[in-house]
This record gives structure tokens, sequence and C-alpha cells, in this order.
């Protein structure tokens, strides 16, 4: 049906589902309930290959495409988000950022062991005042007067895996005159002097996936972990996020396939009135549309994975495609989850069913690496071209 996927990319699948459906399922309330970091099973998916599934395979990665990530991290991301999230930021976050921007020195250092899924990747742009409007971040990065290095001091928000990241990709301001274009990217060594993890936010879905806050105290980053020159922070940071985005997408995708297929069964087994509840046409409708809009964002989510690929081959960006499928999918998730609720009725509101969990999860799909306001002005801009 699909001609550009190919049988090895449904070898990863299949592999991603056996291991998802036996490793992950299980554990999955039992993480979302405690919070805490699934480190053996992230490790176990380094092993296979998942946490670098686009690097090649001299840095440690699968060397794989984009179509074989999206359609792995769907299938991670039907048992659990919270997986899904930490495998995310890994490969499109984190290694796609080295292997587009990073020196040799830096690839060799600093991805080949995340690839691997020996050590943890994060991406830090946001701060407590600074989300999508990153010229007003307030995190300084001061070249010292020997030129060997940056003393970094700020305090950043909302960065996924900080808790247990080895390595970050920091974003922060070099020239804060000259705003968003003073913005530069570093990688941070979290076992140095100056850098301290803040509290662990609460939050109401992906709750195995560790988020906190960071703090620099007079941090020395060596000039060598600079990856670009100083004010390409913002253009790496928005370029990394196109990917990211795709990601995300197949990361709400999964949420939403879980959610139907649940629905579906449900509707088989579930008697009311003296008859199967899938036999009543409400019930029907909301199925059908649920299909309709889970297939239509899995089209929207191959065309910008191939859109990807073809940027990578000299086709240049594909932040359109990125943001629709972001788009689209995340808010398809969301009201998947809540269709998929009411189809359950009661039993959908109760933690002895994972429901409630896919619509917790489903909502960040909406919020992080840009929400879907901010999709929907890269969208209009890109097709209008104004700003």
């Amino acid at each position: 049906m699909f001609p550009f996927i190919t049988e090895e990319h449904r070898m990863i699948e299949a592999a991603a589902r056996d291991f998802a459906r036996n490793s992950i399922a299980p554990i999955a309330a039992e993480h979302d309930e405690t919070g805490e970091f699934p480190i053996q099973t992230i490790r176990e998916m380094g092993q296979l290959g998942f946490m670098g599934i686009e690097v090649p395979e001299e840095y440690g990665g699968a060397g794989m495409d984009t179509m074989a990530y999206v359609l792995a991290m769907v299938e991670i991301c039907k048992a659990d988000a919270s997986h899904g999230t930490i495998m995310s930021v890994n490969n499109s976050l984190y290694a796609h950022g080295l292997l587009k921007f990073g020196t040799e020195d830096q690839r060799q250092k600093y991805l080949v062991p995340v690839a691997t899924g020996q050590k943890i990747g994060a991406y830090s742009l946001t701060e407590p005042m600074s989300g999508s409007d990153a010229g007003t971040m307030k995190s300084r990065a001061v070249l010292n007067p020997e030129g060997t290095g940056y003393v970094i001091n700020g305090r950043k928000s909302w960065v996924t895996s900080a808790p247990y990241a080895d390595f970050i990709i920091l974003f922060t301001m070099t020239q804060p005159e000259k705003k968003h274009k003073g913005v530069t990217a570093f990688i941070i060594e979290t076992d140095q002097p100056g850098f301290a993890r803040g509290k662990k936010e609460p939050k109401l879905g992906i709750r195995a996936s560790a988020t906190s806050e960071i703090i620099f105290d007079n941090y020395f980053c060596p000039v060598e972990n600079r990856v670009g020159a100083e004010g390409d922070g913002f253009k790496i940071a928005m370029t990394v996020l196109d990917a990211g985005r795709i990601g995300i997408a197949a990361q709400a995708l999964g949420i939403a396939e879980a959610a139907l297929e649940a629905s579906v069964a449900y509707a088989k087994e579930r008697e009311a009135f003296g008859q199967k509840i899938g036999e009543f046409q409400q019930i029907q409708a909301k199925l059908a549309d649920m299909k309709c809009r889970v297939d239509a964002s899995r089209l929207l989510i191959y065309q910008a994975a191939l859109a990807k690929m073809a940027a990578k081959d000299g086709g240049g960006r594909y932040s359109m495609e990125a943001s629709e499928a972001k788009l689209f999918a995340s808010e398809t998730a969301m009201w998947v989850t809540t269709q998929a609720i009411q189809i359950h009725g009661g039993m959908g509101y109760s933690k002895e069913m994972p429901l409630e969990r896919y619509f917790r999860d489903a909502k960040i799909t909406e919020i992080y690496e840009g929400t879907s306001e901010i999709q929907r002005m890269v969208i209009a801009r890109a097709l209008t071209g104004l700003r």
C-alpha cells in the first residue's frame, strides 16, 4: 500500500512492537503511577537500536531513516508515551542536532554513548519566562578573557530527561542585545561543577518521562563544546525542532491508535439494552470518525518523514510538513482519547484501564515542541510568505 515502506522498515516496526508489548506494556501503568524513570527499559531500547535509529552505525546508531524512526515510535508509544518521549528527545532533538551541526570530535564523544543507550541526552531551550519567544531568554554564556570557554549562568525549565541526562544541548544568550540572533548552542556535561538539577515537575501525563529545571551557577563550558558559531543557536534550535515535531506527531499517532484499538475491542464486547454497543449508530459514528482521523494523521506523518528524507538529500527545509503532521496528529490524539473514554463510559474514567492514561498523555502533544498555535503560525507563514 505504501511503496516507500520497505521490508527493512517493517522489520524494525515489528521489533519495536514486540519489545513494546513484552517489555514496556507490563510496566507502563506502574511507572505512570510512581513517576519512576524507566532506566532499565531505556537501556534495552538503546541496545536494540531504538535510541539512535537515524544515527549512522559509525556513531553507534542503527543507520536507518526517518520512516523507520516514525514506525518504531508509533509502536513504542502505543504501549507507553513516556518511553516514546525519552526516545524522541534522544533521536530527534539530541542526536539529530549533533549529526547536523556537531563536529566530528563532538559526535565521537557525545553522540556515540547516547545513540547506544549507555547515556541519556536532553535538549534545553525553554526558560521560566521564555517559551516560544526564545529571544527573551535570561540565561547567559560569557566568553572568558582567555577565549578558552564560556561561563554560564541562569535557569532553564521543562527539560525532558534532565533528572537523568548525562549530556544536554543547551541554548543560551551570548549576545542578548541581538535577541534571537544572539542565541548560541552548547553541549553540557551534567557531572561538572556549577550544574544543578532543580525540582522535578509533577506532570499530568507522560509521568515516567522525568522533567525538571536545570540551574547554572558559574558553569564553565569549554569553547570546543560550542555547537556551531556564536549566534547560530536559534537557527539550530528551530531546525532541530522540525525533526522533533515529526517524532511528537508519531507519538500522538501511537496514543491515538492505542485508544482506537481499545475502543473497537470494547464496542464488540460490551452489551447494553440487549446488544453489543458497537451496533449503536452513535458508537459506530464515533469509531468511524476516530479511524478517519488516525489514518489522516498517519499520511501527514509519512509526508513529513519523506520530506525530511528528501531534505537530507538536498531538498531543503520541511518545516511546514512537520508542523502539519504535529498539529493534526496531536489534536487527533486529544480528540480520539476523549471519544475513547466516552465509549468506555465509567470504565474509561477508571485507572483500571489505560484509557485515562492515554487521555492524559495525549494533551502534552498539543503543547511541547511548539503549541498548536505555533504550528498554525508556521503553516500560515509558509503559505503566505508573510511574517
